[in-house]
Parts: C-alpha cells; sequence; structure tokens
C-alpha cells in the first residue's frame, strides 16, 4: 500500500461488508483495527491532535453512508459558467495534503477517512437518474470530496464502478486523480464509459504544494497508459497559481504533456486559477507557513473568495488556452468557477448552458 494509515476503525454494521474484508486483507501488519457501534464518532476532529485534518487523513473508518451518494458539484453556482458536473461520493478525505485543498474546510467537523461500505447503492440511484432522464448524457466523478484512486488497490471500488458503467449508455464515469495508481484499471475494460483525469501543476507547484502525490511526469505517463488501455483521459490545470515564471511554467506543463499523449486524443482540458475562502486561506498559511505559493497578492472577490487579481488570472488563462488550442484547436476547454464575463474575455465565446456543457463531456 503506497499511502500510510495508523489505523483502521470498521462500523459493527459493516464488520461482514465485502469492503471491509477487501480492505484488512490489503493492509499491511501492525495497523490497529477496532470497531465502534458509530461510525461517525470515528470521523470526529480529536482535542488531542494538533492537526486533526492531516491526523484524519491516516485514520480510516469503514462506515455506512446514510445520505444519498449522487449530488451536484459543490463548485456548481448559478454565479459561474458550471460544467455540469454530477458528483457519486464513495470515500470523503484524501491521504494527500495539497495545501491548496478546499478539504480543510469543507471537512473541519468530520476530517476522519470515510470509506462507504455500501457503496454499491449508489448504483440503484444512478439507474434511477438514467431512468429520470432518458436520453441524457451525464458525466459523473468520484473524485470531489476524495481523489477516486488514491486507495483503489484497498478498495477495489473503481473497478466495480468501470465494469457497471461500461454497460450503461448515456453514463460516463469521470476517475480524477493526482496519483500514478491505475493498476488495477489496467484490468478492467471500461469500453468507452470511463474517462481518467489528472490534475497537473508545474513542477514549482508540485515541490511546494502537493504533498504525497505522485509527479507531474508520472500523472503523464499514467495518462498515456491508461489510454493505450481504451480508457478517455482528461486533464484539469486546477488550481492555476500565479507566481513567478507561471506563465512559462504552465506553457512548458502543457507542451510536456502533448510530448506524449497526442493532442487529439485529449478529451477535455478544464481551466481555474486559485481562489480560497478567508477562512480556508488563514487555516492553509497556518498549517503550510513555508509554502511561497500561499503567499500571493490576492483581491476577495464578490463571492466571498480570495483570488488573483482580474487581469492576472486573463493573462494566465489565455497563455495556457492558446498553447492548448495551437496544438488542440477541437479539444473540449472550459474555466471552472469562473464568472462567464471572464469566459468570454478568455475563450471569446459566451459559456454553454451547464447542461449542454456536461453532455458533451458525457460523449466527448
Amino acid at each position: 500500500m503506497k499511502f500510510e494509515l495508523d489505523e483502521l476503525v470498521i462500523e459493527e454494521r459493516c464488520r461482514a461488508a465485502v469492503l471491509a474484508a477487501r480492505v484488512i486483507e490489503k493492509l499491511p501488519p501492525g495497523i490497529p483495527v477496532s470497531y465502534v457501534a458509530d461510525g461517525r464518532d470515528a470521523t470526529l476532529p480529536r482535542k488531542d491532535d494538533r492537526d486533526p485534518f492531516g491526523a484524519g487523513k491516516r485514520r480510516m473508518v469503514v462506515m455506512l453512508r446514510k445520505t444519498p451518494f449522487l449530488m451536484a458539484c459543490p463548485a456548481g453556482s448559478a454565479e459561474f459558467a458550471c460544467c455540469g458536473y454530477l458528483v457519486l461520493t464513495l470515500a470523503s478525505n484524501c491521504p494527500m495534503d495539497c495545501s491548496y485543498c478546499f478539504l480543510p474546510e469543507y471537512l473541519a467537523d468530520n476530517p476522519g477517512f470515510q470509506v462507504y461500505a455500501n457503496y454499491l447503492d449508489a448504483i440503484e440511484e444512478l439507474e434511477r437518474m438514467r431512468h429520470r432522464a432518458p436520453g441524457r448524457n451525464l458525466r459523473v466523478g468520484t473524485g470531489e470530496l476524495a481523489d477516486s484512486l488514491a486507495f483503489d488497490r484497498v478498495t477495489g471500488i473503481s473497478r466495480d464502478l468501470v465494469s457497471f458503467f461500461a454497460s450503461r449508455d448515456g453514463l460516463t464515469l469521470e476517475l480524477k486523480t493526482k496519483t500514478d495508481e491505475i493498476d488495477s484499471l489496467l484490468e478492467v475494460d471500461p469500453k468507452g464509459h470511463t474517462i481518467v483525469s489528472w490534475t497537473l501543476s508545474p513542477d514549482a507547484v508540485f515541490r511546494s504544494s502537493e504533498r504525497r502525490t505522485a509527479p507531474p511526469s508520472a500523472r503523464i505517463s499514467a495518462a498515456r497508459r491508461v489510454l493505450d488501455a481504451g480508457y478517455k483521459v482528461g486533464f484539469h490545470l486546477d488550481p492555476i497559481i500565479a507566481y513567478p515564471r507561471a506563465e512559462h511554467d504552465y506553457a512548458e506543463l502543457v507542451d510536456e504533456l502533448f510530448d506524449l499523449v497526442a493532442p487529439d486524443r485529449i478529451s477535455f482540458f478544464s481551466m481555474g486559477t486559485l481562489r480560497m475562502t478567508p477562512a480556508l486561506r488563514t487555516a492553509a498559511r497556518e498549517r503550510f507557513p513555508d509554502d511561497p505559493m500561499l503567499l500571493g497578492e490576492e483581491v476577495l472577490s464578490p463571492d466571498g473568495r480570495f483570488r488573483a487579481f482580474t487581469a492576472l488570472r486573463v493573462a494566465l488563462y489565455r497563455t495556457i488556452s492558446d498553447r492548448i488550442r495551437a496544438a488542440a484547436p477541437k479539444v473540449m476547454l472550459y474555466l471552472c468557477m469562473e464568472q462567464p464575463s471572464i469566459h468570454r474575455r478568455v475563450l471569446g465565446a459566451e459559456p454553454p448552458a451547464p447542461a449542454a456543457i456536461g453532455d458533451r463531456l458525457a460523449r466527448v
């Protein structure tokens, strides 16, 4: 197992669950296993932890999910030009630790790493959704509140999902990751219904801000491998961070990607710049006081998040999008959590409606 755990906690009702057995079998020896009546108790922050969120990443809790698995993307808003992304929440928190991550704020009250033993119930939700939206093409991702592949060699969840989506017209699965943990995917034929997407950053951001993630070059190599195995691939340049030499470094990253992955075989790119609420920015700077990527000049936007100055964001977006368009003029390219006015200035057109973007991304 690549990522370290301090303990495994299993909810009593999950003792006989297939997922619990898989995790116990794959864990290295020496990791303590305990059982609790209610898994939610084990996800709470512990008062004796200096860094409750960081400690929560190392405490896996196998439990039942009692709320729906399927939801709209938390980043979606009527204010932004959104992409129609649907989120399937099969886990919560992440073993990696990126300094800019929004999860410390979103999961402050329950930072324990949750994995849901009843994840197959999510398939029933997907089936009901298909029947409510006949003829629609829908893109569903698992990488919003947890990395899609970080613990896949332990849980085997993604293999089950790929097999299900492979047999369902109108549904496309997106597995989003910062790892190179793709070996289990190579055992399954996606039949064109799964996109594996990577968040990519230049080496300067990786070294400064993306702890325990795979290096960018390893992510790109993994993308080439799954592409050759029949999967589709996409890339999220998000968050784009404004720092000295950023334009040069992001352009160089795109060139490195295109050297290994043919531009015309990439399904989409999304772009978004660093944005943080005041509380998140304060917490991030306290946890990572030596990360220069968190110390840029920013202004408070109307949506209550700190962002780089508009002119600087637009310049970065244009540099990157021009580089992408030069090599891949037809690739789907969209902005995440930006106002339509920014979309017009960068991409020269009105953003499509979220449903239209979602439909196109589900068919690429």
